[in-house]
């Protein structure tokens, strides 16, 4: 319903956002994620240091996307709010228009599960760093605690900012209803009480959108300060390898399979 309002008397975007994101992806693929590989790998010989800044680099890649999902929703919300540009293996991870911030502490906890396990000798070998193997053994106090309290965080927010959507969708219908029998057979009033409706609905969805965006940039920043530099790399890689399967194309022909079978 709501990306169908958004066409009544709200700006569209004259550069589609799904070109911004093309260029991120790429970049965050082809570029980024292979330094940070490279230099998980060497920082054995190279030192913590190089390490650090390729952790800072890629935080600071995702930072500036959110911050362009701001300003893109501040322009037309319809097309990153519905962003019907997501492929169907991406869309069920959304959460008011992007990843939910769940995954990335269900992502940081897989790990800490995994903390008992052994290791695998294969990682070793490509990695050919100890402290990036062993990041994950026997997980700190602090890292234990801080995860809970962002966690505890979360179960706050995410229903709180579900809710705002939700009333906002409630009083647009309300609305709505008791304009549109005022309005009957007056077709030009009637576009202008939907425009005005519209509008209204589409000013709190585009703070809803910022405040859930404010949270995701939260909670990823909130990892890396409770993570050393190891564990850092090692659960941005991770997190920049689950978004490049999205767009897996092997992966995509099965996800389409299944669908069609269904």
């Amino acid at each position: 319903m709501f990306k169908a309002i958004a066409h009544f008397g709200f700006k569209k975007s004259s550069k589609p956002f799904k070109d911004y994101y093309d260029g991120w992806f790429k970049t965050l693929k082809n570029v980024l994620l292979p330094q940070l590989r490279h230099a998980m790998s060497s920082s054995a010989t190279s030192g913590p240091i190089l390490l650090a800044s390729h952790v800072e680099v890629m935080h600071r890649h995702f930072l500036k996307y959110y911050e362009a999902l701001d300003l893109a929703a501040a322009n037309d919300v319809s097309q990153v709010l519905y962003p019907d540009w997501r492929n169907p293996f991406e869309k069920p991870f959304l959460w008011v228009g992007d990843l939910h911030p769940y995954l990335f502490t269900n992502l940081l906890r897989s790990f800490i599960g995994d903390s008992e396990s052994e290791i695998d000798s294969d990682i070793f070998d490509k990695l050919q760093n100890w402290h990036v193997v062993m990041a994950w053994k026997s997980p700190s106090r602090k890292l234990t605690t801080g995860v809970d309290q962002i966690e505890c965080g979360l179960r706050l927010m995410v229903p709180a900012l579900a809710a705002r959507a939700r009333d906002a969708q409630a009083k647009f219908v309300e609305k709505m209803a008791v304009e549109w029998g005022k309005c009957e057979g007056r077709n030009q009033e009637m576009k202008g009480v939907v425009g005005e409706s519209a509008a209204a609905e589409m000013e709190e969805l585009v703070g809803v959108f910022v405040d859930a965006n404010r949270l995701r940039r939260s909670v990823l920043s909130d990892i890396l300060n409770v993570t050393d530099v190891n564990q850092a790399a090692v659960f941005l890689e991770a997190l920049a390898q689950f978004l490049v399967g999205f767009r897996n194309r092997e992966l995509l022909s099965q996800f389409d399979k299944c669908s069609m079978e269904l």
